[in-house]
């Protein structure tokens, strides 16, 4: 006799390991460590902070 396999069983098991395969791809897509995002906001608030730092004072009135 032949060993009876279950299909409800291997239709999930293969839609289970669709789902990893996508999510480990969007993961390398889109993927940043918290390092990488904290990295970056750092950087970003340099700039600003930078750009801030060489705006120019408006001293004239406004108006004739």
């Amino acid at each position: 006799m032949s060993n009876v396999t279950n299909l409800n069983q291997f239709r999930k098991a293969k839609a289970r390991a669709e789902k990893r395969a996508t999510a480990d791809e969007n993961a390398a897509k889109f993927g940043r460590t918290k390092a990488q995002k904290r990295l970056e906001a750092a950087e970003a608030e340099k700039a600003r902070a930078a750009l801030e730092a060489h705006r120019r004072e408006d001293d004239t009135p406004e108006g004739p």
